[in-house]
């Protein structure tokens, strides 16, 4: 274990250590390092798809321990062109996170994501894993048909007036067909109906979470928080109507392939966005890893019961590189 004075004795990477990364045609990914030079490095990948890194998503590390780099995919936050989806699919981001480790100078690190990027983690790893220490998955999706249809359809069963809201932006004709409508709206060139649909889209998003969410005004957006706000939509939607370019058997055959390496699953058990059936699925696919279920935790990784238990996996793997002593008495399914 490292004592307090240990970790001030620790070399640090300033927070400004952050630039761009060349990744080819055009794009350029942003990345971040923070926490211990000389810790465990942990790479975050953030979900969406077309959402970006933030400093709340590295609270889970303990920056004394963790060398923690997180980016922003192709498209997303930081990284140019914004919103861009040409050459802009699953097998580039993953080729992208190899070009991140090699370019830093990683030799292996911990693969952390949550929702979407849980599904590339998974991706990742299965591809590179003598260079994956582990795998820390938060509230994940399997980006399945099925996945697609519980979000756009199924959660009407528990959240209709959020889900009828949002159905309202959709044309009648397309609502069974919403992805494929969404996909061609924020490829076409009628911005004002861009930036509804974008703002009932994160609208619903959020009240699938919290059904007191106050609803996104976009009328009162700026023009960068405008543009963010489609270029993030045009990337999911992008994404979705692909069904991210992995599919629910691809996702499934990565979870198999990682027996043996330290791979943990959190979920909250109110998850509105991601069906926990999906941690479920994969732990039992997944030989030797470990779930917990977050009693009445959100999608959101805020939620404390999901926080803690997020927190306490990287706690685990800092001390022992595995999470066989995780979750202690908070009721783990091992594999």
């Amino acid at each position: 274990m490292t004592s307090s004075s240990d970790a001030n004795d620790r070399s640090t990477v300033a927070p400004a250590d952050q630039g761009w990364l060349d990744v080819g045609h055009g794009h350029r990914v942003w990345y971040e390092q923070t926490g211990a030079l000389d810790g465990m490095a942990v790479i975050l990948v953030h979900g969406g798809p077309g959402s970006s890194s933030t400093a709340r998503q590295r609270e889970i590390f303990d920056e004394s321990r963790y060398r923690i780099i997180q980016f922003d995919q192709r498209g997303c936050g930081r990284s140019t062109p914004a919103g861009a989806t040409a050459h802009n699919h699953t097998d580039a981001l993953i080729a992208d996170m190899e070009a991140l480790r090699t370019h830093l100078h990683v030799e292996r690190w911990l693969v952390s994501g949550g929702s979407w990027g849980a599904a590339l983690a998974l991706a990742y790893a299965a591809r590179h894993r003598e260079q994956t220490a582990g795998v820390l998955l938060r509230g994940t999706f399997l980006t399945s048909h099925a996945d697609l249809d519980w979000f756009f359809h199924g959660v009407a069963a528990l959240a209709p007036q959020a889900n009828a809201d949002f159905m309202q932006v959709i044309p009648r004709n397309w609502r069974r067909s919403a992805v494929t409508w969404l996909d061609r709206c924020f490829s076409g060139s009628n911005l004002e109906q861009t930036l509804q649909v974008a703002g009932a889209w994160q609208t619903y998003e959020m009240r699938l979470d919290n059904p007191h969410a106050v609803p996104v005004n976009v009328a009162s957006l700026g023009s960068d928080a405008t543009d963010r706000l489609i270029a993030k939509y045009r990337v999911q939607a992008h994404y979705l109507a692909r069904r991210c370019f992995l599919g629910e058997s691809r996702v499934m055959r990565a979870a198999a392939s990682l027996g043996g390496l330290p791979v943990a699953l959190v979920h909250g058990t109110n998850d509105r966005v991601c069906r926990p059936q999906n941690a479920w699925r994969v732990q039992r696919a997944c030989a030797g890893s470990r779930l917990a279920w977050a009693a009445q935790g959100g999608h959101d990784p805020t939620y404390p019961a999901v926080f803690a238990l997020l927190r306490g996996a990287t706690r685990a793997f800092a001390e022992t590189r595995d999470f066989s002593t995780w979750p202690g008495d908070s009721g783990s399914t091992p594999g």
